[in-house]
């Protein structure tokens, strides 16, 4: 059997254990792993960029890859609402490769661990015929925000506004370089974590996941985790006009962007009714949906109609 036949989360399910620690506050399938020690709450994360796949060197210069290794992590431990504090970062460079283009990579780095004041402790370079970026990173959080503790009738929120780096990649994947005139490419080329977001949101949340696969995928998962349904309101969701202007160059789906376009690193979370009105005090940020019992299933609710949520990116699809 191919991994295209159950995809990536079916190969996750597949060859995950229970974890039987007790000091290990989440299974599998979250954006990090919670551990309890010596009374703190660490997050472990890690993620890995493929050139080609997750870059390409026909547009992002290695000041832009270094950055968006950093931030991916980032929004990981964002989304636990937690602080980043130490880095691992491994490197499979190809063996011509010009230790200038390896400065700037380094660069980028260490201009976003100085943004949200984490250290980078070590790691491991390699050889191989593509470039591959492994960062291992580890945070901590007072009180980590599960994806699987969302409530019936919470309110399905995200800050910002979605299919942003879709848009841009779909433009640079049609115009090459030429498409940096348009600002949106920065969305997909340089991202940012939701760090500051976050710590307001926390304090508020019930559970939260960042937008890495698109937001059906990510609402997807927090149900799955929760045992829960939602509904998620078509007209509701936030797109931006330059995200519309691009879809319409490329003659694309705007929604489809945003449902399952993915690196945006928005915060999808849930939030009781009766904390809405304070957390809008302090941040401003878009309520799409709701969360119901399990058995109304998960939908999108356009025009009155009921339509399939639909997945997010999966590697292997």
């Amino acid at each position: 059997m191919k991994i295209q036949k159950i995809g990536e989360f079916g190969l996750i399910k597949r060859i995950s254990r229970k974890i039987k620690d007790k000091n290990v506050r989440t299974q599998i399938g979250d954006d990090t792993a919670v551990i309890k020690i010596g009374g703190k709450f660490v997050l472990f994360t890690t993620d890995t960029l493929v050139e080609d796949d997750h870059f390409s060197l026909k547009w992002s210069s290695p000041f832009q890859i270094g950055r968006k290794a950093m931030e991916i992590n980032v929004s990981d431990i964002a989304a636990m609402g937690g602080e980043p504090k130490y880095a691992l970062l491994s490197l499979c460079l190809k063996r011509d490769e010009r230790v200038e283009w390896v400065d700037e990579l380094y660069r980028g780095v260490y201009s976003v661990a100085r943004r949200y004041g984490f250290e980078i402790v070590g790691g491991n370079v390699t050889h191989g015929k593509q470039t591959v970026i492994d960062v291992s990173m580890l945070g901590e959080a007072k009180k980590p925000v599960l994806r699987s503790r969302a409530k019936v009738n919470d309110l399905i929120c995200v800050t910002g506004d979605l299919g942003k780096s879709k848009a841009g990649l779909e433009l640079l994947s049609k115009f090459g370089k030429r498409a940096k005139r348009f600002v949106i490419s920065k969305s997909h080329l340089e991202p940012r974590a939701r760090l500051k977001e976050s710590r307001i949101i926390s304090k508020f949340a019930n559970s939260m996941i960042d937008v890495s696969d698109g937001l059906a995928s990510e609402v997807k998962h927090i149900c799955e985790l929760s045992k829960k349904g939602a509904v998620i309101y078509r007209e509701k969701i936030p797109i931006s006009k330059q995200t519309k202007l691009a879809a319409d160059l490329v003659k694309k789906d705007t929604l489809d962007f945003a449902l399952h376009g993915g690196e945006d690193f928005e915060l999808v979370f849930t939030v009781s009714k009766k904390d809405l009105d304070s957390l809008k005090d302090e941040l401003k940020f878009s309520v799409v949906g709701k969360i119901l019992h399990k058995k109304e299933g998960i939908h999108l609710l356009d025009k009155g109609r009921k339509k399939k949520l639909g997945k997010g990116y999966d590697h292997f699809s």
